[in-house]
């Protein structure tokens, strides 16, 4: 299970992680490592494609603690993924112990998925934040032409 209070991430994406930020002057579209555990997340969750993370990475990035999460207010992301996921609202509740535990390992795998497509979109580019500009262009386009296909048949009877 999850590190009590921290968000673990796969040590064979830890290098992927590190590339997608700008800190310690690294060129990546993202300011943290919660920034980008983030956003895989999302696409992760987006694509349904949840992995389970393996060996865990110890050292840059090594378990993120909640708390940079929680000031950003990435924590409603955690919990809508948590929700999605067992399709109970029960998931957020308090009393029960371990809860907080299973919103985190859903997210952590979701992030895992996440970080997977990214690193296959972005393989081989040079400057990752015009690569993700066009990943998400084309998630926007894509879902728009699926709504605005024109259907013919209704002039057919």
């Amino acid at each position: 299970m999850a590190e009590t209070g921290r968000i673990r991430v796969a040590k064979d994406k830890a290098e992927l992680v590190k590339d997608l930020t700008s800190s310690d002057g690294g060129t990546g579209p993202f300011n943290t490592f919660a920034d980008v555990i983030v956003f895989a997340a999302a696409l992760g969750a987006k694509h349904k494609r949840r992995v389970a993370l393996g060996e865990i990475s110890k050292r840059e990035p090594s378990p993120i603690p909640q708390e940079q999460f929680i000031v950003r207010g990435y924590n409603t992301v955690i919990n809508l993924i948590a929700i999605a996921e067992t399709q109970e609202i029960k998931v957020l509740s308090l009393d029960e112990g371990n809860n907080n535990e299973k919103r985190n390992y859903i997210f952590e795998e979701y992030a895992n998925g996440g970080l997977e497509i990214l690193q296959s979109e972005i393989r081989g580019a040079v400057d990752y934040s015009e690569r993700i500009l066009l990943i998400l262009s084309h998630e926007r386009f894509q879902d728009n032409s699926q709504e605005e296909d024109f259907d013919l048949s209704k002039f057919l009877s």
